[in-house]
């Protein structure tokens, strides 16, 4: 390795010299390059006049000279190319070289008679020494303050950025992670990670223990340095709540975790009580928070606490709620007259308790008549306040009743049942849902009379705490849910716990109505529910069927079943299959391509189509957006179907796109951005919460393994609307009706009950991460004023480029005219952070 570090720059390595003539392409995000060099000087077997260069480069400015090392490339599409794993600056060598260059328009206030008294002073190594030390400058003579500031601030202009990213490459990060540290740390790069390369597990996406704990041997920390097992600590405790979904861990597994998790990457054999005192540490600095036994991560105990907090604030409510029962009844015989609908006793009654309760959770399994009563809880708040639900009477005022769900499917149906505006958690908020739990504490208030949150058993820890502390507190609140559906993916089971307290009224739905139209699949879900697989289960019926066979069989099942509805009419949005494992012969993956060929196959091989990783897009294909994208109005479970596709050579970018149209609302998909979506014929369970379907295919085989579970097979039962497809081993069936979940380790219903004390804690807490909010904030706009330096951490470095499709380059979209100025949209190159300046230079700041 050391040999190779000091090879890395060596006139062995393929190089290319010469002056970049022009910059093609660049990606603020990542810094990824395309150029064009007039080639001087190069040691390969490449003879023409110019070569385009591409890779991820630092600051690179068109007209100096440079050299790339690399290796020659041959696009299929573009030819010769020359793809640099790393670059540095080419400074001239000989004197009249050093003198011409010093001496040349880039040292504005430089002439040939000072740069030659500086080689004269400091010969052929003038320019190196001025950078390894610039007060070499101060015994040549006639230099004053200005000229010695002008010749640094050029020669280290952009030198600080490409030496610490080339000393990141040599403690094993990729270019695309190293400009990622960069940009977070900016200046102070080196410095954080020389002093605790761990800090990069909390900071960095996609850098965890392992790939830390690299660095940090690298830089000579002993596999026994309390911070190294503080980091692994906290890092298997941050594992054991995301994985598990628990709010908290106890010492004994988090010790034996953490433990495994040292000793398995560095050959050392520690003491338990070592570790032990190490947990104990973080407790003491409140990095662990410990309470009667148990182990939070301080967000999680904080947001339980908060959560717990605003229950109490919300069902002690200043202005209590008078109806007389007798209005709310005559209301409820009015509304059934005027919707021509007959209440059931359970449902009249959880109309009636809701409209009285500060807080209610209305739950039931499917068939239940939940959104029936939620439609009447909503027809009853307005006829008891006099609210108008005509949204043309609330053209410029807060219409008074707030529906929102999860997901953006979940939320559509919430409009579509009602008529009423309605929105995701995120978006009423103005959360993008990839905020830092502490960021966000909570001072947007929502106005409005009632809230309703519908698929409530979706909402994990974080995200109930940022909705409960905008509500206000006269604001009368509904939560809406099915207990028995799969937890939220996140940390806690909220819904659960807050049915545990007994204090928040509630009422579950049991009576099933559905049975009139004679749905069979309502009578399976509440059989799998109450841990019974029917004796029917095989026996096809008008709504559902079962197909026996084993998991190399799936694939070619759901085949004739898919062909078979596609001839009847069936869509690929009428059909969804439903999996719970990616991987494999039966897993979501193999069948999305075998459904996509089906419904949009490209048989001529004529289509227009763009191939990014493993998979192929075609206008028409049934997508599936995967993280939150609020800009776009998009959020994470949102389907939607291409309707564009823009090769790279037909757009201003040079870049792949796709326009995708989800519902009304089209968003169009730079390539850089590809992994915001997939293919979604076929997606897994938790991906098809809040959403229902007119036909679901579900396959379920032994191969599935630890995912067959009760809560998986009911919720993906519950998906259907009036078709069923089942295909697999029965005994597959049979292991997820008797395999329940474990309820998961979490506090919240406890501190319900117990919330004395609890907030002057909370408020302490939140005092403390304001204060580290404006300190982090501050130091951010210190380190703009810092001149780049580089921190030698490292003798040795050997940059590690990662592979990159040369002539497919990633950009960010241009804002829309009007967009609000961000820092965001200035860092990304969408407008331009020099407007209005275009006559000034840094040096007219000095």
């Amino acid at each position: 390795m050391a040999q190779e570090n000091l090879n890395l720059f060596s006139a062995e390595n393929p190089y290319i010299a010469g002056t970049v003539v022009a910059i093609f392409y660049q990606n603020p995000t990542n810094f990824y390059k395309v150029i064009l060099l007039n080639v001087t000087d190069t040691n390969t077997d490449y003879l023409e006049r110019e070569i385009v260069v591409t890779g991820t480069f630092g600051k690179i400015q068109e007209g100096e000279p440079y050299r790339f090392f690399g290796k020659l490339t041959d696009h299929p599409k573009f030819g010769m190319q020359f793809n640099a794993e790393t670059y540095q600056t080419e400074t001239p060598t000989s004197e009249a070289g050093i003198v011409a260059y010093l001496s040349s328009e880039k040292f504005q206030g430089i002439g040939k008679k000072t740069a030659q008294g500086i080689v004269d002073h400091l010969g052929e190594s003038a320019i190196d020494d001025i950078v390894r030390d610039p007060t070499v400058l101060n015994q040549v003579p006639g230099m004053n303050a200005k000229k010695i500031e002008t010749i640094v601030n050029v020669l280290s202009e952009g030198a600080g950025m490409e030496k610490v990213i080339i000393q990141l490459n040599g403690l094993g990060l990729g270019n695309q992670l190293a400009f990622a540290v960069y940009q977070h740390y900016q200046e102070r790069t080196l410095e954080v990670i020389q002093e605790n390369p761990y800090q990069l597990i909390e900071d960095i996406e996609n850098i965890g223990f392992i790939k830390a704990d690299g660095i940090a041997d690298q830089l000579g920390i002993q596999a026994d340095s309390p911070e190294r097992m503080q980091a692994a600590i906290l890092f298997a405790l941050n594992e054991a709540c995301l994985s598990n979904g628990n709010t908290y861990t106890t010492a004994e597994p988090l010790l034996l975790e953490a433990i495994q998790l040292l000793e398995s990457h560095r050959p050392i054999e520690l003491n338990a009580e070592e570790v032990a005192e190490q947990i104990v540490t973080l407790m003491t600095q409140e990095r662990i928070i410990e309470e009667e036994g148990k182990l939070y991560l301080p967000t999680l105990y904080y947001a339980e606490v908060g959560v717990a907090t605003s229950i109490h604030r919300l069902l002690d409510r200043k202005n209590k709620i008078h109806y007389q029962d007798k209005d709310i009844q005559k209301e409820i015989r009015i509304l059934e007259k005027r919707l021509k609908i007959s209440y059931g006793d359970s449902q009249k009654q959880a109309m009636e308790e809701a409209i009285l309760s500060p807080i209610f959770i209305l739950t039931g399994g499917p068939g239940t008549g939940k959104t029936t009563v939620l439609n009447g809880i909503v027809e009853l708040f307005a006829e008891l306040n006099g609210i108008s639900l005509d949204l043309a009477d609330y053209t410029n005022a807060i219409f008074p009743i707030l529906l929102a769900a999860p997901t953006g499917r979940a939320a559509k149906r919430m409009n579509e049942s009602t008529g009423l505006p309605s929105s995701t958690i995120h978006r009423l908020l103005g959360l993008n849902g990839r905020e830092n739990p502490n960021d966000y504490q909570g001072e947007k208030e929502l106005e409005g009379g009632l809230l309703i949150i519908d698929e409530m058993s979706m909402v994990d820890t974080w995200l109930a705490n940022q909705l409960l502390k905008a509500i206000p507190n006269n604001m009368q609140v509904i939560f809406v849910g099915d207990q028995d559906q799969l937890p939220s993916v996140g940390p806690g089971q909220i819904l659960h716990d807050l049915l545990k307290t007994k204090s928040i009224p509630s009422m579950e739905l049991v009576d099933i109505y559905r049975q009139e139209d004679g749905s069979t699949i309502v009578n399976l879900a509440h059989d799998i529910k109450n841990g019974q697989l029917p004796a029917d289960f095989m026996v096809n019926q008008k709504d559902r069927s079962f197909f026996q066979c084993q998991a190399l069989q799936i694939e070619g099942v759901i085949k004739q079943v898919v062909e078979r509805a596609k001839n009847k009419g069936f869509t690929a949005q009428d059909i969804q299959v439903l999996a719970p494992m990616y991987r494999g012969p039966a897993g979501i993956d193999a069948l999305n391509k075998m459904m996509q060929e089906i419904f949009n196959p490209n048989l001529t091989g004529k289509r227009k189509e763009v191939r990014f990783n493993d998979k192929v897009y075609r206008i028409g294909d049934k997508v599936l957006q995967l993280v939150n994208y609020p800009e776009m109005n998009v959020y994470n479970g949102d389907m939607g179907e291409i309707v564009g596709i823009q090769l790279a050579k037909e757009t201003d970018d040079k870049v792949d796109e796709l326009t995708i149209q989800f519902d009304s609302n089209e968003v169009t998909y730079k390539r850089n951005e590809f992994l915001k979506i997939t293919l979604a014929y076929c997606c897994s369970i938790h991906k098809s919460q809040g959403s229902e379907f007119k036909m679901v295919i579900l396959p379920m085989v032994r191969n599935y393994s630890r995912m067959l579970r009760r809560d998986l097979l009911y919720t993906a039962i519950t998906r259907s609307r009036d078709l069923l497809i089942l295909c697999g081993e029965v005994s597959a069936f049979a292991d997820s009706v008797e395999k329940t979940s474990d309820d998961r380790l979490t506090t919240l219903a406890d501190k319900i009950l117990g919330i004395e004390g609890m907030t002057e804690k909370l408020a302490a807490y939140e005092v403390k991460e304001k204060e580290k909010i404006k300190e982090a904030m501050a130091v951010k706009q210190e380190e703009k004023a810092v001149e780049v330096t580089a921190v030698p951490i490292v003798k040795e470095v050997q940059p590690i480029v990662e592979a990159v499709d040369l002539f497919a380059p990633v950009v960010e979209e241009v804002p829309e005219k009007g967009a609000v100025l961000t820092i965001q949209l200035v860092q990304s190159g969408g407008i331009d952070p020099m407007i209005g300046m275009k006559e000034l230079t840094p040096m007219d700041f000095l």
